[in-house]
Order: structure tokens, then sequence, then C-alpha cells
């Protein structure tokens, strides 16, 4: 079993009910811990808890990620 710990992370509210939330989290198991970065896309229910859509985990190094972030603006 994995276990996900949100050490920081960043929340954008888009639409009606839609966030985006940009995070570094860190996976914990019987194996050993790994940090990440993941983009989640979700929306609240009426009740105003979370439920998520999609996740994608980007790689720990600075220079993927810068890569990815220029890609993205340059769209």
């Amino acid at each position: 079993m994995v276990e996900y710990e949100i050490i920081e992370g960043k929340e954008i509210k888009f639409g009606r009910n839609n966030f985006i939330e940009v995070a570094k989290k860190k996976a914990i198991s019987e194996e050993g811990e790994n940090e990440f970065v993941s983009i989640s896309r979700g929306y609240y229910l009426e009740d105003g808890t979370k439920k998520w859509k999609a996740s994608i985990a980007l790689p720990r190094e600075k220079e993927k990620r810068e890569e990815i972030a220029d890609l993205i603006m340059k769209l």
C-alpha cells in the first residue's frame, strides 16, 4: 500500500467548480519514499469536498520540469 503526503501545494480554480492542483508530494511505501510533482484536475462537490478526475506525475529533475513549463508557455 502506498500513502501520499502533500509537502506543498497550490490550487487554481476555474470554471464553475473546477480546479487544478499543483503539488510536491511524497509517496511512502514499504520499499521507501519517493518525492514527485503532480498536476491534478478535479472539481468540487456540492458539499465543498474535492473529487479528482485525472493526475499526472512530473519528473523530479528540475531541467525536465523547466522544459515542460516552457512547452506549456509556448502553446
